[in-house]
């Protein structure tokens, strides 16, 4: 629908732009560097709105396979179950499915803020 034009991931990109082809381009030193800066965190942004969601239901999925049936439902409070029980010896730090689970996270978190380091990542396996 027309009312729903531009969305928030359009007007940040649209911002990142701006910044980027005008802002930064048309001014030097300290300033340009800055606008380079804040496009960039845009451009974070724009991808944590895009990725993000599905990032976490993956991470949270992953910790629940590996925390069983009482793993909680937020992800921090999994997250932290998981840092006790590798911390208490009650699960393996060299378990392939606790590897392969934190070797995603990593991937999909890489995917949000440094994209270009993820591609080069994947490549190498």
């Amino acid at each position: 629908l027309m009312q729903d034009r531009p969305d928030p991931v359009e007007l940040l990109e649209a911002v990142a732009t701006f910044l980027r082809e005008h802002v930064a381009a048309s001014i030097e030193g300290r300033v340009s560097f800055h606008a380079r800066v804040a496009a960039n965190m845009l451009d974070i942004v724009r991808r944590e709105i895009e990725l993000g969601p599905q990032s976490q239901a993956r991470e949270l999925q992953g910790l629940r396979a590996l925390l069983g049936a009482d793993a909680p439902a937020g992800l921090a409070q999994a997250n932290r179950l998981l840092c006790e029980r590798i911390a208490a010896g009650l699960l393996d730090a060299a378990a392939p499915e606790l590897h392969q689970h934190l070797l995603q996270t990593a991937r999909d978190k890489l995917a949000i803020d440094q994209p270009g380091y993820a591609a080069a990542a994947e490549r190498k396996d």
